[in-house]
């Protein structure tokens, strides 16, 4: 039983039933008694996360590409956990590049059959401080940071044209900070991840965020779009987790997103023996193939299905995946995060609220943190947050 922190009559609203406005919804209904409603413009929940059967296979597909679930805190994996079961889950990626198959991330078996070579751990690393560019001291950019490091081989052959096709944009206008989450391994551990909690939901992520709104406080209503001008009088507070430009009707400009569409693809068995290959060589228009049985490595299906991805630049009807964060967009989110705080009765929270790359454990932790901050300005009656985060990093 949860403690009940404030039993004031409270109604609030949250735009948005994705990661974050699923894990906030979820808390405050826990420690109030208040009335939450949920809106959102799509016709499911989960957002980007939104997982369902394929028609024709059975395979529990992630519709806008795949989400693995990684963290090192345990509060988090509990807490994930104790909604839906998660099954282990060890996320292997390869890439092709010049018609060869190769391990990522870069580790020893990379090295050594990129170069055929076969070193040691220490050999390796040896050879790879001979490949970067020790003239780069202070990398400024996502091309100094990987030339630095690995060198101009590696960096051409794995990051140069994948990251190019991704971010529709020379790697050098990229911050450096991008790569700084790609590692490099000097022995065999092909495991995509370093955390040390990995798995998926055994009943896809969908049904983790309808359980995460299951209370009997919390309303949700689908295919209901907020726009500027909605009457949101009724409500004591506001949690927006919404692109924080559309919010101010992108009087500024618009932030800049790339987006990603998809070419689905019908197999039989297993197409491709592995989750996801990355495609490097930039002549080739698509950035990799995920096949989707392999996420689900527990169900059995004859046949499969794949996934073709496409990155491009976000339109206006397009869904935003990743934010660009250019000199540019920092400057027009300084402005937009200034009104925000002007407003009363309103909180902005999420990956597109705050303009920010998120992994999913980030936004589960933050929006917990966030409702424990929300809920003890309440009891003090004091201003409630604004934003998670102070800094624009």
């Amino acid at each position: 039983m949860h403690q009940i922190y404030f039993s004031l009559a409270n109604n609030f609203l949250i735009i948005g039933a994705g990661l974050s406005g699923a894990t906030l919804a979820s808390r405050l209904s826990e420690i109030s008694n208040s009335q939450i409603d949920i809106w959102d413009e799509r016709s499911h929940l989960g957002g980007n996360c939104f997982t369902k059967r394929d028609d024709k296979t059975g395979v529990m597909v992630h519709e806008y590409g795949p989400h693995i679930f990684n963290t090192d805190k345990k509060e988090i994996w509990d807490f994930v956990n104790s909604y839906t079961p998660f099954r282990p889950y060890v996320h292997r990626v390869k890439a092709m590049s010049n018609g060869i198959i190769y391990s990522l991330p870069v580790n020893l078996d990379t090295i050594n059959r990129f170069f055929n070579k076969n070193f040691s751990p220490e050999e390796a690393k040896l050879f790879l401080e001979t490949l970067g560019d020790k003239n780069i001291t202070a990398p400024k950019n996502f091309e100094e940071q990987a030339l630095h490091f690995i060198g101009k081989q590696l960096y051409e052959a794995f990051f140069y044209g994948y990251t190019k096709k991704q971010w529709g944009c020379e790697p050098r206008e990229l911050p450096a900070s991008i790569l700084k989450r790609i590692p490099v391994r000097f022995n065999y551990d092909d495991n995509y991840h370093n955390n040390i909690y990995t798995g998926i939901p055994e009943n896809g992520y969908t049904d983790l965020i309808e359980k995460m709104m299951g209370a009997a406080n919390i309303r949700i209503y689908l295919n209901k779009k907020w726009m500027p001008d909605a009457d949101i009088s009724a409500y004591d507070h506001v949690f927006y987790t919404g692109p924080i430009d559309a919010w101010f009707r992108y009087k500024y400009g618009r932030l800049g997103y790339r987006t990603v569409t998809f070419e689905k693809i019908y197999g039989t068995i297993d197409m491709q023996g592995v989750a996801q290959i990355n495609y490097c060589d930039p002549d080739l228009p698509f950035t990799r193939i995920t096949e989707h049985k392999h996420f689900a490595y527990w169900e059995k299906h004859e046949k499969s299905v794949s996934f073709k991805e496409f990155s491009k630049e976000t339109g206006e009807q397009d869904i935003p995946y990743y934010p660009k964060r250019l000199y540019a967009d920092k400057q027009l989110l300084l402005k937009y995060r200034s009104d925000a705080v002007l407003l009363k009765k309103v909180s902005f929270l999420g990956r597109l609220a705050t303009y920010r790359y998120m992994d999913m454990h980030h936004v589960i932790g933050e929006a917990l943190q966030f409702a424990k901050e929300f809920i003890t300005a309440r009891m003090n009656a004091e201003l409630p947050p604004v934003f998670p985060n102070e800094e624009l990093v």
